[in-house]
């Protein structure tokens, strides 16, 4: 098939179809098919009916003086060019269509579920690892450093007895510090001793109870200060 003549308003439709895609006849650069159609023709088309083939005409008719040396087979007739000729030449390969993938073999949701599970898994090996390094981790006991002061019934109290007393009390979490006795008047005087206890195993009101159950000694106690470790 290919172009037959640019005379009639057929040919013209053909034309102006054919270069509405299109800058030329064939591929992308001016060559010896714009020639021999170009050739062909006796004046322009008619802009108005035929735009496209007109703007072609137009830009063809630049390269005039250069028609010899233009690329293509001279030889060649027009109806060589067109709808339905040498379509190979005519169109530029195109890339090959993309292959539709198989439904049956598209995973919608496989690969998003197995990189949850696998994110999951290594989210619940880190906070297994986390409690474990925090189970190693002893917290430290807390512990306050505690002022007590023994008042004794008389001046003639044994202070000497008095402080042993004290100190044998023995718990677990309880340690006995420096002591020394403080006057308070009339030649009586009583004793100041320092302790450090864990605050989890040793209850002061306890101690002090046990302290004021040395009645020959004791008339009572109190705590003079206390500040956390």
């Amino acid at each position: 098939m290919g172009f037959t003549d640019f005379v009639s308003e057929t040919g013209l439709h053909v034309l102006n179809s054919w270069v509405s895609t299109r800058s030329y006849i064939v591929g992308n650069a001016p060559s010896q098919a714009d020639v021999k159609a170009f050739q062909q023709m006796k004046e322009a088309p008619a802009v108005e009916k035929y735009p496209h083939a007109y703007r072609w005409y137009k830009h063809i008719a630049s390269f005039e003086s250069e028609f010899g040396k233009l690329p293509g087979d001279a030889s060649k007739d027009v109806t060589a060019y067109g709808p339905g000729a040498e379509e190979l030449t005519i169109n530029p390969a195109k890339a090959p269509e993309k292959k539709e993938e198989d439904d049956d073999e598209v995973d919608l949701f496989g690969s998003d579920d197995e990189v949850d599970e696998e994110a999951e898994k290594i989210k619940a090996a880190r906070v297994e690892e986390y409690k474990q390094k925090k189970a190693g981790k002893a917290k430290p006991a807390a512990k306050s450093i505690v002022t007590l002061e023994v008042k004794p019934w008389d001046d003639e109290t044994d202070m000497k007895a008095l402080e042993e007393s004290v100190r044998s009390i023995e718990k677990d979490g309880l340690v006995w510090g420096a002591s020394k006795l403080v006057a308070v008047g009339f030649g009586i005087k009583k004793l100041q001793i320092n302790l450090v206890v864990e605050d989890d195993k040793v209850s002061l009101d306890e101690l002090q109870e046990e302290v004021d159950g040395f009645e020959d000694y004791v008339q009572s106690n109190d705590i003079a200060a206390m500040q956390k470790l």
